[in-house]
C-alpha cells in the first residue's frame, strides 16, 4: 500500500486520536461528581487527593493499556485484548459489556447532563425540556458519526478543543472572581480516617467514573495511524491533560462557591458559575458546558460501535453488527447503540446508571491491567514494542486501587451489584449461543 493509501485507510493522527481520549474523559462525571462527594466528605484536602488519586490510577492503567495496544494492535479494547491475553469468552464479555451499556450508559448520563445543563441556559421551564434535549443531541451526534471517518474525527477535535478551553476558562474565573469560601486544602484532624472508610472508596467510585475513558484509543487502533507508537502516546497525554483540568477544575469549585450549596447538586458547574458570575453569567456557563458535553458524547458514540462491529466480524450469530455503511461506518451498532442509550435516558435514574455501569467497567480494566503481568510471565520472548512505565508499580497501583472499590461497591450498594451480575450472567448465555454459530475464522 502506498503511503497515500495507507494515510487515507487509517485517518486518525495523534491529535484526533488524544481528542478522542479527552473527549471520551471529560464528560458529566467531573462537573456532577463533586455533589455526590460532598454529601459524606466536606474536606478540601481529602477531595483534592481522591481527584489525585483518580488521575493518578487512570495514568497507572493508561501506560498499561499502551503495552497491551502495542503488544496486540487491533481495535476493540478489551473485547480484542482480553481475547488474547487469557481467553475469547473473558474477551466476549467485556466486549457484551460494552456494546449493552458500557458505552450507552455513560452516553447516556452525558445526554441528561447535557439536556440539564442546556435546558437552565436557555430557561425552559418544565420537566420534559431536559429529556427532550437530552434525546435530540443523541440523535444528531449518531447522525454525524453515520457520516465518513473523516467528518466524525474533525467533529471531535473541535469540540474537544473547545471543552479543554472552557474549562480553562472556568478555572481561572473561579480562583480569580471567587473566594472568601470556609475551606482548607490542609489536612485537618480526622482527614485521614476519612481515607479508609466506605464513604472514601464509594467517593472513589464517582471520581473513576469521571476518569472513565482513559482507554478510549484502544477501540478505534485500525482507524489510527502507526498505531504502535501512536495509541500508547494519546493514551498517556490524553490521561495526563485531563488529570491536571480536574484537579485545577474542583479545586476551583471547592474555592468560590459554598460547600452548601453544591452539596448533592448534579449541576455542580453552574452553582459554582452562579455564584461567582450571577444568574446571566451562570446561564452562559451552563451553555458552554453542555455544549463541552457534545465532545464526550461523541466520542463515545464514534468508538463504542467499533466493538459490537469487531464481535460481529469474529461471531457469525452477530455479523449484522460487522456490517458497514458506504462509508465505512459500522451503521448497525451505530443504530444499536443509539437505541439502547435513548433507552436508558427514557427509563434511568442518574446515581443509579452511574454506580452501575462504572462496577462494570472497573472489573474488566483490572483485569485487563493485571494482563501485562500475566503476560510479562507466561509469554516474556513476546515483542512489545511499547512496555509500561514504572512497571511492576503502575499495575500493582491500578488493581490495588480498584479491588478496593469493588470491595466497598459490593458492600454498599447491593442492588447495583445485581444488576451487574445478572448483565454478566445474561453475557455467558449469549456467548455460549453465539459459540456454536462462530466463524471459521475465531479471533484473531
Amino acid at each position: 500500500m502506498t503511503e497515500k493509501g495507507a494515510a487515507s485507510s487509517r485517518p486518525v493522527t495523534l491529535g484526533p486520536a488524544i481528542a478522542v481520549v479527552v473527549g471520551n474523559m471529560v464528560g458529566t462525571g467531573v462537573f456532577t461528581s463533586l455533589g455526590y462527594q460532598l454529601v459524606d466528605i466536606q474536606s478540601g484536602f481529602v477531595l483534592m487527593l481522591l481527584w489525585g488519586l483518580g488521575g493518578g490510577c487512570a495514568l497507572c492503567g493508561a501506560v498499561c493499556y499502551g503495552e497491551l495496544a502495542a503488544a496486540f494492535p487491533r481495535s476493540g479494547g478489551e473485547y480484542h485484548l482480553l481475547s488474547q491475553v487469557y481467553h475469547p469468552a473473558l474477551g466476549f464479555l467485556a466486549g457484551w459489556i460494552s456494546v449493552t451499556v458500557g458505552f450507552a450508559a455513560p452516553i447516556a448520563l452525558g445526554a441528561m447532563a447535557f439536556g440539564t445543563y442546556f435546558s437552565g441556559a436557555l430557561s425552559f421551564e418544565g420537566e420534559a425540556w431536559p429529556m427532550i434535549l437530552s434525546v435530540t443531541v443523541v440523535l444528531g451526534v449518531a447522525g454525524i458519526h453515520l457520516r465518513p471517518i473523516g467528518l466524525g474525527s474533525r467533529f471531535q477535535s473541535i469540540f474537544t478543543a473547545l471543552k479543554v478551553l472552557c474549562i480553562g476558562a472556568l478555572i481561572v474565573t473561579c480562583f480569580l472572581l471567587g473566594g472568601g469560601q470556609k475551606v482548607s486544602f490542609l489536612p485537618r484532624e480526622g482527614d485521614f480516617a476519612l481515607l479508609f472508610s466506605a464513604e472514601f472508596a464509594i467517593a472513589l467510585v464517582f471520581v473513576m467514573y469521571a476518569y472513565t475513558g482513559w482507554n478510549a484509543a484502544t477501540y478505534i487502533v485500525d482507524e489510527v495511524r502507526d498505531p504502535q507508537r501512536t495509541v500508547p502516546r494519546a493514551l498517556l497525554v490524553g490521561t495526563a491533560l485531563v488529570t491536571v483540568l480536574y484537579i485545577g477544575l474542583n479545586g476551583g469549585f471547592l474555592y468560590s462557591a459554598p460547600v452548601d450549596r453544591m452539596k448533592g447538586e448534579i449541576e455542580v458547574a453552574k452553582v459554582a458559575a452562579d455564584h461567582v458570575l450571577g444568574e446571566t453569567g451562570g446561564r452562559v456557563m451552563a451553555g458552554l458546558i453542555s455544549f463541552g458535553l457534545v465532545s464526550m458524547l461523541s466520542a463515545s458514540i464514534w468508538v463504542g460501535p467499533r466493538v459490537a462491529q469487531r464481535m460481529g466480524e469474529d461471531f457469525r450469530g452477530l455479523r449484522l453488527l460487522a456490517r458497514k455503511s458506504r462509508s465505512g461506518i459500522p451503521a448497525n451498532a451505530v443504530f444499536l447503540q443509539t437505541g439502547v442509550a435513548i433507552a436508558l435516558i427514557l427509563t434511568s435514574s442518574f446515581e443509579q446508571v452511574l454506580v452501575y455501569i462504572e462496577l462494570l467497567l472497573v472489573l474488566f480494566a483490572l483485569v485487563t491491567v493485571a494482563g501485562v503481568f500475566w503476560l510479562r510471565i507466561n509469554h516474556p520472548d513476546r515483542a512489545r514494542p511499547v512496555k509500561a512505565w514504572g512497571y511492576p508499580f503502575t499495575p500493582v497501583f491500578f488493581v490495588a486501587v480498584n479491588i478496593w472499590m469493588v470491595v466497598y461497591i459490593i458492600r454498599d450498594k447491593p442492588e447495583e451489584t445485581l444488576w451487574g451480575l445478572a448483565t454478566l450472567a445474561l453475557g455467558v448465555g449469549v456467548y455460549f449461543l453465539a459459540q456454536r454459530d462462530r466463524g471459521a475464522a475465531g479471533v484473531t
